[in-house]
Formats: C-alpha cells, sequence, structure tokens
C-alpha cells in the first residue's frame, strides 16, 4: 500500500464512529422512555440529508481538513443541548454530521484511487473494516462511560476523535493524485445505469437499510423487549459491531476457498435466524446470540459485492464511487426513519421484521447480478 492509501484509508474510522454514533446516543438522551418513537427517527433523515449536501464537494486536503473541523464543532454543540431542549438543535447538529461525513468521505474517495487501481477488492475491504471499527468505538465510547459522566461530557470526548483526525490531515495530508485521464462521466454514468449497475446500486441500499435499521434501534429495542439497563443495551449494540468486523475480516479469508453461493445462503440464513430469535427472545442469551448471527450473517455481504463491483468497475471515477457510498448511506438512513415512524403504529417487531425482509431482496439481488454477469460475461 502506498503512503497515500496508508494515511486515507483510516480516515474511514471516523466516517464510521460519527455515522454510527446516533445508534448508541438514543438511549443515552432517554429515548427509550418516549411514548413514541418517531421523533428520534427524524435524526437519521438530519443525518442522511447532510450527507447529500455534501455529495457535489471537491475532493482535495481541504475537504478532509473541513470534514473534521464540522464533525467536532458540531458534536461540541450537541453536547449543550441535550433533551428537554429543542429538537430543532439536535436535528440542525446532525445534519451537520451528516455534511462532515459527505466532505470527508469525497477526500477519502479521491485519495485511495492509487491503490484501488492496483487491487480494488482489497481496497473497497480494507475501507470497510476500518469503517466497521469506528462503528464499535462510537458503541464502546458511550457503553463505557455512560455511568460515569453527563451526554454532553460523552460528546465532548467524543469530539476528541474528529478533533485528532484535523490535526493529522492538516500536518500531513494524504498525497492527492494528480488529475489524470478517466473515462468520461457519460461513459461511467452509462455503464453504472446498466441493469448490474442499477442492481449493485439498489443492493447497497437495501443491505445498508439492513445494518443501519439494527445499528438505530437495537439499543431501544432491547430495553423494550427484555426491560434491561440502557447500559446493558448499548453493550449488546457493540458486540453486533464486533460481530460486523469480525465476520467481514473472516470472509475475506473464506472467499478464496468457499463457494460464493453457499457462502450467501449460509450468510442470509444466519441473518435471518438471527432477526426471528430477537423478535420472539425474552431473555439476554437469546438476543446476544441472535446479534451475533445477525452481525455474522450480514458480515459477508459487502465483501462479496466489493469483489464484484472492483471487477465489474476497473476504473475508478471518484466521483462516481463517492455517489455509490452516498447512496449507500442515505438508503441506511431511510431504514430506521421509516421503521421509527412503522414501530409507533405496528408495534417494535419491524425493527427486526424490515431487516429481515431486506436480506431477502439483498439475495435475489445478488443471485440476480451474478445470473447477469454469467449473462454479460462481464
Amino acid at each position: 500500500m502506498n503512503a497515500s492509501g496508508s494515511l486515507a484509508l483510516p480516515g474511514f474510522l471516523l466516517s464510521g464512529f460519527l455515522f454510527a454514533l446516533l445508534g448508541a446516543l438514543l438511549p443515552a438522551w432517554g429515548y427509550h422512555l418516549a411514548e413514541r418513537i418517531s421523533g428520534a427517527a427524524m435524526y437519521f433523515v438530519f443525518l442522511g440529508l447532510g450527507v447529500i449536501a455534501a455529495t457535489r464537494a471537491r475532493g482535495n486536503s481541504l475537504s478532509l481538513v473541513a470534514g473534521c473541523i464540522i464533525a467536532c464543532v458540531a458534536l461540541v454543540g450537541l453536547s449543550f443541548v441535550p433533551p428537554p431542549a429543542s429538537e430543532a438543535w439536535r436535528f440542525a447538529g446532525w445534519a451537520a454530521i451528516g455534511s462532515s461525513v459527505g466532505l470527508l468521505n469525497t477526500g477519502l474517495f479521491e485519495a485511495i484511487r492509487p491503490v484501488y487501481q492496483e487491487n480494488p477488492a482489497a481496497t473497497l475491504t480494507t475501507g470497510g473494516i476500518y469503517f466497521g471499527l469506528g462503528c464499535l468505538i462510537s458503541a464502546l465510547l458511550v457503553a463505557g462511560t455512560f455511568y460515569l459522566y453527563s451526554v454532553g461530557t460523552i460528546l465532548l470526548l467524543g469530539a476528541a476523535i474528529p478533533a485528532t483526525f484535523a490535526v493529522l490531515y492538516w500536518r500531513r495530508s494524504p498525497a492527492f493524485p494528480a488529475p489524470e485521464p478517466e473515462p468520461p462521466v457519460r461513459s461511467v454514468l452509462k455503464d453504472f445505469m446498466s441493469p448490474g449497475g442499477i442492481m449493485f446500486a439498489l443492493l447497497l441500499f437495501f443491505q445498508s437499510g439492513n445494518e443501519w435499521t439494527i445499528a438505530g434501534w437495537l439499543p431501544i429495542f432491547l430495553i423494550r423487549r427484555l426491560g434491561i439497563s440502557p447500559e446493558s443495551a448499548i453493550w449488546m449494540l457493540a458486540i453486533y459491531w464486533l460481530a460486523l468486523l469480525v465476520g467481514r475480516i473472516a470472509t475475506v479469508y473464506l472467499l478464496p476457498v468457499v463457494r460464493h453461493g453457499r457462502l450467501l445462503f449460509g450468510s442470509a440464513g444466519a441473518a435471518l435466524a438471527g432477526c426471528l430469535l430477537l423478535a420472539f427472545t425474552d431473555n439476554k442469551l437469546g438476543a446476544t446470540t441472535g446479534i451475533l448471527l445477525i452481525g455474522g450473517g450480514f458480515a459477508a455481504i459487502y465483501p462479496l459485492v466489493s469483489e464484484k463491483i472492483g471487477r465489474r468497475f476497473p476504473y475508478y471515477h471518484p466521483g462516481l464511487f463517492h455517489g455509490i457510498f452516498a447512496l449507500a448511506l442515505v438508503g441506511g438512513m431511510l431504514a430506521p426513519w421509516t421503521v421509527g415512524f412503522l414501530a409507533d403504529y405496528a408495534g417494535l417487531w419491524v425493527v427486526m421484521g424490515i431487516p429481515a425482509l431486506g436480506t431477502l431482496m439483498v439475495v435475489i439481488l445478488l443471485l440476480l447480478i451474478w445470473l447477469e454477469t454469467k449473462v454479460t460475461g462481464l
């Protein structure tokens, strides 16, 4: 890995930390006690809108530093407006965090171009592992300090992470590659708008929705379903992120030796079994087992997709890849928002029902992508 990649790829850790923090904070802010959770669901919308707002930014060292600084300021601001302060302040804070993630990812996808051209699948997988590690750190931070500090202090501690990245990128920014001839945007978009390209986008959209529905609502689901403490629920969220991370790393080593169809159906079966177990269990052991099954089942999807994307798009267009990733993140926010509203009317079972249906969609889309690959030879 060249120097640019070694500096840029760890930035996805910060991206994951910022995006996953909301799920751990909802019980810390007391939303598990709210009569209706649809109000909390709006945070996911503003987070997604912030990502969209920053998608047209230019990827360079300034976007990296700016993204880190905005995240730091937003977390500091959120530390002063916990409930019962007006939700409008917190909506603005999460929109700012979404924008910071968008700016950060814009710069990161531009900076990793050289390492992607060397090894596309490994680059996407490594970035995903860093992203998952950041998600795990967010849950560990909140769970480990839940009874030690106020939520405001926890957010100030969290603000130190983007502040550290801002200093690192200010002092030593990744070397952004010089502009080089790229496929015309029109031809890239034409390829992406092919049936296979559309299916890739839909697959990432649904899989992100699956993962972030669990990540966003798991603590509140566990508190209300099992009556456990908020701290324990956030620790179980950390178990979910750990299962995803370890499973994703293990999948990288399994891909060359296990048939992909068998891996896909085994992973989907594990995720579905985990959703059903969580929906019907009445104890922590059953919940923990369900969480491990879901995390381990979801873990194999992105490595399988990364391998296919690396083969299907051997060229690299930073704007296109950032757009695909932004679409995945926005899908990851729309799903928990939808679930939050449905839960008020249909009950919390939808927190597990929606990911179960989404997993079936992912399996269907991956099978269609493999079929399209065999037919077209791409």
